[in-house]
C-alpha cells in the first residue's frame, strides 16, 4: 500500500480508554522520524454532532474532495482524535482528501500547538 499525508484509511482506532475499537476511516497526516514505519492519524466520524467549532474538518457531500476521499456519508475529521500507527495496522486506502483541506487541517493542529508553547512558562 502506497501511504501518503492526506489518504483516506481504515483502521480499528482505540477508544479514549483504549480498549480495542471497531474500524473507522482516517486520515493520514504525516510520516513520523525514525526507523519504523510509523504515522501520525487523525480519526474520521459520522457524528456530526460531535464537531468542535473552528477547529475540526467537516467534509460534505457538497465538498469538491467528497467523492475523492472515499467517504459514504458526510464526516467529521477529528483534529484532536490522535494516534500514532505503524503503517502494517492500515487496511486499504479508501480516497484521498485535497491537499488544501490537509493543509488547513495541518495549520490548525500546528497553529495551536505553537499557542500552546508560545504560553508555556519553565
Amino acid at each position: 500500500m502506497n501511504i501518503s499525508p492526506g489518504i483516506v484509511s481504515l483502521i480499528r482506532f482505540p477508544q479514549s480508554d483504549l480498549h480495542k475499537g471497531k474500524f473507522h476511516p482516517i486520515v493520514v497526516l504525516a510520516s513520523l522520524p525514525g526507523p519504523y514505519d510509523d504515522w501520525l492519524i487523525c480519526a474520521v466520524t459520522s457524528q456530526l454532532r460531535h464537531s468542535i467549532k473552528d477547529w475540526d474538518e467537516l467534509i460534505s457531500t457538497d465538498d469538491s474532495d467528497f467523492n475523492s476521499s472515499g467517504l459514504k456519508i458526510a464526516s467529521l475529521i477529528r483534529i484532536g482524535k490522535l494516534a500514532t500507527v505503524e503503517a502494517a495496522l492500515l487496511e486499504g486506502v479508501l480516497g484521498r482528501i485535497s491537499d488544501e483541506r490537509l493543509e488547513n487541517i495541518l495549520k490548525k493542529l500546528t497553529d495551536h500547538l505553537q499557542r500552546r508553547s508560545d504560553n508555556m512558562t519553565l
